[in-house]
């Protein structure tokens, strides 16, 4: 048996074969799952649909985070279709293209406000929305990034919204651990996916990160799907309110030194 058999997990932000939520998905799959994909914009469902087919998912649906009323509609289509649900995956994440090709200090009102809104808030709007439907013992994860806590040059105001959805998965998992309900928070080292494209100078930083980080090596979707597979499972079932770092251990390291600097003892 896989060790996600039996359980309902949903997944939403899926846009590609690229994406952290595709790696995810796949892996949830692989253990047993039974799958639910949400996807945001009719331009993504060409892509979507066909991956929800390879994984067995019957359930695919859009859903506008930025609308209570979107979010309650596919919570009841949910409910409907699943009784009830045990994983809930929250790999949404947005910034204008000004917010991340200019100096932070720049960063407009409104460019603000709608990556908070949709970057953070939506994972509040999505729990409270599907609290209802959760199974005690079920499990509730986000996905961040090590420019919540670090300056990443260009990264900006999604630094900041990282850093705001890393308090709000704390602050939930308080909240809904008397109903024995985990929720934690995936800190992926960089990956090319789609939203990392909008990054100025990600390809340098991502050249940069497999010298830089312990292991040497850069991180995959499916080194993500599987720690999310633990959290999902009943092997993470004292964890809550955490922030799980799959990044070949780049966060550790305070001084960065090139390899061709190393010096064996």
């Amino acid at each position: 048996m896989g060790l996600l058999e039996g359980k309902n997990a949903l997944v939403f932000g899926l846009a590609n074969d690229k994406s952290i939520a595709w790696g995810i998905t796949q892996a949830f799959h692989r253990e047993g799952a039974n799958l639910g994909i949400s996807y945001a914009g009719e331009m993504l469902e060409r892509r979507v649909k066909p991956l929800a087919e390879k994984v067995g998912c019957q359930w695919v649906e859009e859903c506008d985070v930025t609308k209570d009323d979107q979010i309650a509609a596919t919570a009841e289509k949910a409910a409907q279709h699943f009784g009830k649900i045990d994983v809930l995956v929250h790999s949404i994440a947005f910034a204008g293209k000004d917010e991340l090709s200019k100096p932070y200090y720049q960063t407009s009102r409104d460019g603000f406000k709608n990556a908070l809104d949709i970057s953070v808030f939506s994972f509040v709007a999505l729990t409270n929305a599907f609290l209802p439907i959760m199974n005690p013992g079920g499990s509730i994860m986000c996905l961040t990034y090590y420019g919540s806590v670090k300056v990443a040059p260009n990264y900006n105001v999604m630094g900041v919204a990282k850093a705001a959805l890393e308090s709000s998965t704390r602050y939930l998992a308080f909240d809904l651990g008397p109903q024995k309900i985990r929720v934690n928070a995936i800190s992926a080292g960089p990956i090319r996916t789609l939203a990392a494209a909008g990054v100025g100078g990600f390809r340098d930083m991502y050249k940069h990160f497999a010298d830089a980080a312990p292991l040497r090596e850069n991180v995959t979707i499916d080194d993500v799907g599987n720690a999310a597979v633990f959290l999902a499972s009943d092997l993470s079932a004292r964890i809550t309110g955490e922030v799980l770092y799959v990044d070949s251990g780049f966060n550790t390291v305070g001084v960065q030194i090139s390899p061709k600097e190393e010096k064996s003892e």
